[in-house]
């Protein structure tokens, strides 16, 4: 014997729904022992469920595309701003800048800490402005520039990057968002769900197997027969 499995997915949410709403019988009065007022929350439901799945869909693809155009300006950014920082401890090194200027212009407490965390796309995008800045301000205090590569290189792939980074978490927000509302959604519609297919199983109740079966197939009901059970002729 079969048993009924509710839908897991909005294309099968949405197709359960639409056979229920394309049933004649629930709108015809003497035919109809579904309460009309769940009929309406289901045609409601249905649309809601149309739009936002489409509307997160759109958004989903958006946040894709944009992942595969923010990967080379992430990796430049990422590499100028890490060699400037090897450069920097290098010319330390060498005496040419002194350790103080680490934390007065750079404001870098910990240079190794910082060297670690300037892998990280997410440090990396908040501390390079203020890299930037000691920078500009070191130089403009008297300091021999660092080169190869400039803080102008550093500072031109940061903005480069700043560009669809920001465009990403815009992006990523809105996602989020549909898919929050798409969730609280879902949960709804299979409220309603359960609730009509139960009424339906219960309507069917006496009549036999496989004739109960198709009639509640018209109303939406999905059934499954276990791997190895055998369908009726």
């Amino acid at each position: 014997m079969p048993y009924r499995r509710f839908p897991k997915t909005d294309t099968a949410r949405l197709k359960s729904l639409g056979i229920l709403l394309d049933n004649n019988d629930v709108y015809v009065a003497e035919r109809r022992f579904l309460d009309m007022a769940k009929i309406n929350a289901a045609k409601l439901l249905y649309d809601k469920l149309k739009t936002l799945s489409s509307q997160f869909l759109l958004a989903y693809e958006a946040q894709m595309k944009n992942y595969q155009l923010i990967a080379k300006p992430q990796k430049n950014m990422m590499m100028f701003i890490n060699h400037f920082m090897r450069v920097l401890c290098m010319s330390i090194e060498r005496g040419e800048i002194k350790y103080s200027a680490i934390a007065e212009y750079y404001g870098v407490d910990d240079i190794d800490e910082t060297m670690r965390q300037l892998h990280n796309v997410d440090y990396a995008y908040v501390q390079t402005p203020e890299i930037v800045r000691g920078e500009k301000q070191r130089v403009a205090a008297g300091g021999r520039p660092i080169y190869n590569p400039t803080i102008g290189m550093v500072a031109t792939h940061y903005d480069i990057f700043k560009d669809v980074y920001e465009q990403q978490k815009i992006l990523n927000a809105k996602s989020e968002r549909a898919l929050a509302e798409l969730k609280a959604l879902r949960e709804e519609v299979d409220g309603l769900l359960v609730d009509v297919w139960n009424q339906v199983e219960a309507h069917f109740a006496d009549v036999p197997p496989e004739q109960r079966f198709d009639e509640c197939r018209r109303y939406g009901l999905i059934y499954y027969y276990r791997k190895g059970e055998k369908k009726p002729e």
